[in-house]
């Protein structure tokens, strides 16, 4: 097969792609500074009557009930961007995330409000799960359908170099604010990253209310506008070809637990071992700088030799470098725990992040696109990543310490999302690739 000519990106394609990027900048920036606070700060600030271990649990279950309204938005927000467009699901999405995310910085500690301060935590952290719900697939759908044919990998992979901007801020911000008298972070120098948040949601809604539709969408909006095509519920075209809607939440859990096994819970684990919580937010800094770069290369990989092939690469290596990375951190030594980030998290999980997006897109048709993206990312991120840290200090304190169940745990995981991924219906990346359900019925007929 002859290799696409290269053509220069339009002023409409950057325009998508920088639109998509920032919402998933903060998607990421939301999520890992909560996880990062969860692991450091709110056991301290929200839970400090319990003793230190219950109060971990009690911050990260917290951080898992945001999970759980996830797929509700992903639902809701994935039924607008497929009925009304794109483009007005990012911008509600990507405010509501801003203003949620704001308000957690805003929160009064327990000392003062006593057990309001954790109940509002709990209340606003499902808001934001709420709102982030919709975000992914809306962003994906957008920056894929406007992708040049040959080079979807690639664009959809800048989304999560978006993420890899999230992680340096998030954690440079609390790295910084850390250096400071724990009095202070404590007190006040946690919050700024958080209300900081606002400024990131009118930055994305400058970029995104430019925003068009792509080709594809707005050809199927004009057919059912001239009853050419029925309209349907985008959430009963997904149920009716159920197969890749399984298969998309378990192809996405390994890629869920990547980042919170390892510099989420890494982050606690390393903390209540004695290194000091700043080595970590370095850590997760210099991560977040490398998967920028990282990202777009395995895209790109993926356009070449296959999205599959990219992405059970990464479950393989996910599983194979988890214990060697938690050795590492054993050692409290700055440089090999960095060490263990990137080749923990660096080479396996953005392997699996950068291709992941664009692969459910391929997954499924115009119609149904946003639904079905959003219902395998976010419930593969609610069952995966929302409870990943809880379910790992669980299982270290059952073990009493040691972390072999924790290796189990994502040797598990990992093995069933390559297995789904092997076995996924996936269309193909060419311009004459027509509708997946039609290729699926081909291909059952062949």
């Amino acid at each position: 097969m002859t290799a696409p000519a290269r053509v220069p990106l339009t002023r409409t394609q950057k325009r998508t792609i920088a639109g998509g990027s920032i919402g998933t900048l903060m998607e990421y920036f939301d999520y890992y500074l909560y996880g990062l606070a969860a692991a450091t700060v709110f056991p301290k600030v929200f839970f400090s009557a319990d003793d230190p271990f219950i109060a971990q649990l009690s911050s990260f279950a917290t951080f898992a009930v945001g999970f759980f309204l996830r797929p509700v938005g992903g639902i809701v927000f994935g039924h607008m961007g497929d009925r009304m467009g794109r483009k007005v699901t990012l911008l509600v999405t990507v405010i509501g995330m801003g203003l949620t995310t704001a308000a957690i910085g805003l929160i009064p500690p327990d000392a003062s409000i006593g057990v309001a301060a954790p109940i509002l935590l709990l209340i606003l952290r499902m808001m934001q799960g709420l709102f982030v719900g919709g975000e992914m697939g809306g962003a994906a759908t957008m920056v894929v359908e406007h992708a040049p044919v040959g080079k979807r990998g690639l664009y959809g992979a800048f989304l999560i170099s978006g993420a890899g901007i999230a992680n340096v801020l998030s954690a440079g911000a609390m790295a910084g604010l850390g250096l400071g008298s724990e009095s202070f972070f404590l007190t006040w120098g946690w919050r700024i990253p958080f209300v900081f948040a606002l400024v990131l949601a009118i930055l994305a809604v400058v970029l995104r209310r430019h925003l068009e539709e792509s080709e594809e969408f707005t050809a199927h909006a004009t057919a059912v506008a001239n009853n050419t095509v029925k309209r349907t519920s985008p959430l009963v075209e997904v149920l009716r070809h159920p197969r890749n809607a399984i298969l998309g939440i378990l192809i996405g859990l390994p890629q869920s637990i990547a980042g919170y096994i390892i510099l989420t819970f890494g982050l606690a684990f390393m903390v209540q071992g004695g290194t000091t919580a700043v080595i970590g937010f370095v850590g997760t800094m210099i991560v977040g700088f490398l998967q920028i770069f990282a990202a777009p290369a395995y895209g790109a990989l993926s356009d070449r030799i296959g999205r599959r092939q990219v992405y059970i690469a990464g479950c393989i290596g996910f599983a194979l470098l988890v214990w060697p990375t938690f050795l590492l951190y054993g050692t409290h030594n700055q440089w090999l725990i960095w060490l263990g980030m990137i080749i923990g998290f660096v080479i396996p999980g953005v392997a699996m992040q950068g291709t992941l997006q664009t692969m459910l897109t391929e997954m499924f048709d115009v119609e149904q696109r946003t639904t079905g993206v959003n219902i395998g990312y976010q419930i593969s991120n609610t069952l995966g990543g929302g409870l990943a840290p809880l379910i790992a200090t669980a299982l270290v304190g059952w073990a009493g310490g040691q972390i072999w169940p924790v290796v189990v745990y994502v040797a598990v995981i990992c093995a069933v999302g390559a297995v789904a991924t092997a076995s996924a219906r996936i269309r193909p990346d060419t311009a004459d690739a027509g509708r997946l359900n039609d290729l699926n019925q081909e291909g059952a007929r062949a």
